[in-house]
Protein backbone atom coordinates (compact mmCIF):
# COMPACT_ATOMS: atom_id res chain seq x y z
CA UNK A 1 0.00 0.00 0.00
CA UNK A 2 1.58 3.32 -1.45
CA UNK A 3 1.52 6.13 1.15
CA UNK A 4 0.30 9.69 0.73
CA UNK A 5 3.29 11.87 0.59
CA UNK A 6 3.09 15.05 2.95
CA UNK A 7 4.04 18.66 1.85
CA UNK A 8 7.36 19.68 3.38
CA UNK A 9 6.46 21.86 6.74
CA UNK A 10 9.09 24.45 5.90
CA UNK A 11 7.35 26.16 2.67
CA UNK A 12 4.10 26.11 4.15
CA UNK A 13 5.55 29.78 6.04
CA UNK A 14 6.98 31.00 3.32
CA UNK A 15 4.02 30.99 0.85
CA UNK A 16 2.18 32.85 4.10
CA UNK A 17 4.36 35.45 4.35
CA UNK A 18 4.22 36.44 0.45
CA UNK A 19 0.65 36.46 0.94
CA UNK A 20 1.07 38.71 4.07
CA UNK A 21 3.18 41.01 2.10
CA UNK A 22 0.50 41.21 -0.97
CA UNK A 23 -2.27 41.94 0.97
CA UNK A 24 -0.37 44.98 2.56
CA UNK A 25 0.61 45.85 -0.54
CA UNK A 26 -3.00 45.93 -1.90
CA UNK A 27 -4.10 47.76 1.70
CA UNK A 28 -1.66 50.72 0.86
CA UNK A 29 -2.41 51.10 -2.66
CA UNK A 30 -6.51 51.12 -1.90
CA UNK A 31 -5.88 53.60 0.77
CA UNK A 32 -3.58 56.21 -1.66
CA UNK A 33 -6.30 55.89 -3.63
CA UNK A 34 -9.27 56.88 -1.44
CA UNK A 35 -6.97 59.64 -0.66
CA UNK A 36 -6.87 60.98 -4.38
CA UNK A 37 -10.01 60.47 -4.47
CA UNK A 38 -11.40 62.46 -1.96
CA UNK A 39 -8.31 65.98 -2.53
CA UNK A 40 -9.32 65.45 -6.24
CA UNK A 41 -7.04 66.87 -9.22
CA UNK A 42 -4.56 69.61 -7.93
CA UNK A 43 -5.56 72.33 -9.99
CA UNK A 44 -3.09 73.87 -12.26
CA UNK A 45 -2.51 78.01 -10.43
CA UNK A 46 -4.39 81.22 -12.52
CA UNK A 47 -1.93 83.98 -13.69
CA UNK A 48 -4.00 85.84 -10.98
CA UNK A 49 -2.06 83.35 -8.51
CA UNK A 50 1.59 83.46 -10.11
CA UNK A 51 1.25 87.38 -9.74
CA UNK A 52 -0.07 87.41 -6.61
CA UNK A 53 2.07 88.27 -3.57
CA UNK A 54 2.11 87.61 0.07
CA UNK A 55 -1.07 89.43 1.03
CA UNK A 56 -2.82 87.24 -2.01
CA UNK A 57 -3.07 90.41 -4.40
CA UNK A 58 -1.43 90.87 -7.61
CA UNK A 59 2.04 92.62 -7.12
CA UNK A 60 1.61 96.00 -9.14
CA UNK A 61 5.72 96.69 -8.86
CA UNK A 62 5.89 92.98 -10.60
CA UNK A 63 8.98 93.82 -13.16
CA UNK A 64 7.35 94.71 -16.87
CA UNK A 65 3.41 93.99 -15.62
CA UNK A 66 0.85 96.65 -16.99
CA UNK A 67 -2.90 96.50 -16.23
CA UNK A 68 -5.98 98.16 -17.27
CA UNK A 69 -4.29 101.53 -15.43
CA UNK A 70 -1.95 101.58 -18.44
CA UNK A 71 -4.46 100.63 -21.03
CA UNK A 72 -4.81 97.10 -21.63
CA UNK A 73 -8.45 95.91 -22.84
CA UNK A 74 -10.05 92.87 -22.15
CA UNK A 75 -12.06 91.63 -25.27
CA UNK A 76 -15.26 93.07 -26.04
CA UNK A 77 -14.67 96.81 -24.89
CA UNK A 78 -16.72 99.22 -26.96
CA UNK A 79 -16.28 103.03 -27.47
CA UNK A 80 -19.21 103.64 -25.56
CA UNK A 81 -17.51 102.07 -22.22
CA UNK A 82 -16.80 104.43 -19.80
CA UNK A 83 -14.83 102.25 -17.05
CA UNK A 84 -11.57 101.67 -18.53
CA UNK A 85 -8.72 103.64 -19.06
CA UNK A 86 -7.71 102.42 -22.22
CA UNK A 87 -11.20 104.49 -23.77
CA UNK A 88 -12.09 107.39 -21.80
CA UNK A 89 -8.49 108.61 -22.13
CA UNK A 90 -8.95 109.10 -26.08
CA UNK A 91 -8.61 112.42 -26.80
CA UNK A 92 -12.37 113.78 -26.38
CA UNK A 93 -12.98 114.98 -30.02
CA UNK A 94 -11.80 111.21 -31.25
CA UNK A 95 -14.05 109.80 -28.36
CA UNK A 96 -16.84 111.92 -29.50
CA UNK A 97 -16.37 111.02 -33.27
CA UNK A 98 -16.10 107.35 -32.50
CA UNK A 99 -19.14 107.09 -30.77
CA UNK A 100 -21.55 108.90 -33.11
CA UNK A 101 -20.00 107.16 -36.15
CA UNK A 102 -20.75 104.01 -33.83
CA UNK A 103 -23.96 104.86 -33.32
CA UNK A 104 -25.09 105.09 -36.90
CA UNK A 105 -22.95 101.84 -37.95
CA UNK A 106 -25.21 100.31 -34.81
CA UNK A 107 -28.32 100.73 -37.11
CA UNK A 108 -26.59 97.65 -39.99
CA UNK A 109 -25.89 95.81 -36.53
CA UNK A 110 -21.96 97.04 -36.74
CA UNK A 111 -20.41 97.45 -33.13
CA UNK A 112 -17.04 99.48 -32.57
CA UNK A 113 -14.89 96.92 -30.65
CA UNK A 114 -12.14 98.50 -29.37
CA UNK A 115 -8.82 96.50 -29.42
CA UNK A 116 -6.61 99.64 -27.96
CA UNK A 117 -7.06 102.89 -27.38
CA UNK A 118 -5.04 104.90 -25.07
CA UNK A 119 -1.82 103.42 -23.70
CA UNK A 120 0.08 104.33 -20.56
CA UNK A 121 4.14 105.24 -22.04
CA UNK A 122 5.01 101.83 -19.82
CA UNK A 123 2.53 99.75 -22.07
CA UNK A 124 3.75 100.90 -25.26
CA UNK A 125 7.25 100.60 -24.01
CA UNK A 126 6.49 96.65 -23.63
CA UNK A 127 4.42 96.20 -26.75
CA UNK A 128 7.96 97.72 -28.52
CA UNK A 129 9.81 95.27 -26.56
CA UNK A 130 7.51 92.23 -27.68
CA UNK A 131 7.71 93.38 -31.60
CA UNK A 132 11.35 93.68 -31.57
CA UNK A 133 11.29 89.54 -30.21
CA UNK A 134 8.90 88.78 -32.65
CA UNK A 135 10.23 90.56 -35.36
CA UNK A 136 13.88 89.76 -35.13
CA UNK A 137 15.03 93.71 -34.96
CA UNK A 138 14.14 97.12 -33.76
CA UNK A 139 14.42 98.30 -37.66
CA UNK A 140 11.39 95.40 -38.44
CA UNK A 141 9.46 95.83 -35.29
CA UNK A 142 9.29 100.00 -36.12
CA UNK A 143 6.80 98.87 -38.97
CA UNK A 144 4.17 97.89 -36.11
CA UNK A 145 4.99 99.67 -33.10
CA UNK A 146 6.39 103.60 -32.56
CA UNK A 147 8.09 104.64 -29.29
CA UNK A 148 6.40 105.99 -26.34
CA UNK A 149 7.78 109.14 -27.46
CA UNK A 150 5.84 109.19 -30.84
CA UNK A 151 3.25 106.60 -30.48
CA UNK A 152 -0.59 108.73 -30.67
CA UNK A 153 -1.68 105.66 -28.66
CA UNK A 154 0.09 107.28 -25.67
CA UNK A 155 -0.78 110.85 -26.24
CA UNK A 156 -4.87 109.45 -26.97
CA UNK A 157 -4.76 110.20 -30.60
CA UNK A 158 -4.99 107.18 -31.83
CA UNK A 159 -7.64 103.68 -31.78
CA UNK A 160 -7.48 100.05 -33.17
CA UNK A 161 -10.45 99.00 -34.02
CA UNK A 162 -12.29 95.14 -34.68
CA UNK A 163 -13.94 93.23 -36.04
CA UNK A 164 -13.14 93.21 -39.63
CA UNK A 165 -16.97 94.50 -40.18
CA UNK A 166 -15.83 97.54 -38.48
CA UNK A 167 -12.90 98.28 -40.32
CA UNK A 168 -14.57 97.43 -43.50
CA UNK A 169 -17.07 100.32 -42.98
CA UNK A 170 -15.28 102.67 -41.38
CA UNK A 171 -12.11 102.41 -44.61
CA UNK A 172 -15.99 103.70 -46.50
CA UNK A 173 -17.68 105.95 -44.32
CA UNK A 174 -14.92 106.97 -42.09
CA UNK A 175 -13.88 110.19 -43.71
CA UNK A 176 -17.91 111.75 -42.97
CA UNK A 177 -16.63 111.72 -39.20
CA UNK A 178 -13.01 112.21 -39.90
CA UNK A 179 -12.10 108.84 -39.16
CA UNK A 180 -9.10 107.81 -41.26
CA UNK A 181 -6.82 104.64 -41.36
CA UNK A 182 -3.58 106.55 -41.51
CA UNK A 183 -1.20 103.02 -41.68
CA UNK A 184 -1.91 100.96 -44.92
CA UNK A 185 -0.44 97.52 -42.79
CA UNK A 186 -2.66 98.36 -40.42
CA UNK A 187 -6.20 98.51 -41.33
CA UNK A 188 -7.10 98.76 -38.20
CA UNK A 189 -5.86 101.63 -36.87
CA UNK A 190 -8.00 104.92 -36.95
CA UNK A 191 -6.96 108.62 -35.82
CA UNK A 192 -9.30 111.64 -36.16
CA UNK A 193 -8.64 114.08 -39.21
CA UNK A 194 -11.44 116.74 -39.34
CA UNK A 195 -10.29 118.13 -42.30
CA UNK A 196 -11.54 114.67 -44.17
CA UNK A 197 -15.06 115.69 -43.63
CA UNK A 198 -14.57 117.97 -46.15
CA UNK A 199 -11.67 116.78 -48.21
CA UNK A 200 -11.44 113.28 -47.49
CA UNK A 201 -9.02 111.11 -45.73
CA UNK A 202 -5.08 111.67 -46.19
CA UNK A 203 -3.30 108.88 -48.72
CA UNK A 204 -2.22 106.41 -46.39
CA UNK A 205 1.35 105.55 -45.10
CA UNK A 206 2.32 102.45 -46.26
CA UNK A 207 3.94 101.74 -42.44
CA UNK A 208 4.59 103.89 -39.70
CA UNK A 209 8.09 104.15 -41.00
CA UNK A 210 7.08 106.59 -43.25
CA UNK A 211 4.99 108.34 -41.35
CA UNK A 212 7.58 111.70 -40.04
CA UNK A 213 6.06 112.18 -36.99
CA UNK A 214 7.86 108.68 -35.84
Amino acid sequence: MSQVRAEPRARRPHRTAVGLVFGLVVVVFALIGALVDQRGPTPAPSLSDILAGDDGRPDAEADGVVTGADGVLPDGVTVFDDQHPGVVNLDPELLEALRTAATDAGRRDITFNVNSGWRSPDYQDQLLRDAVTEYGSEAEAARWVATADTSPHVSGDAVDLGPYDTMDWLSRHGARYGLCQIYGNEPWHFELRPEATDHGCPAMYADPTEDPRM
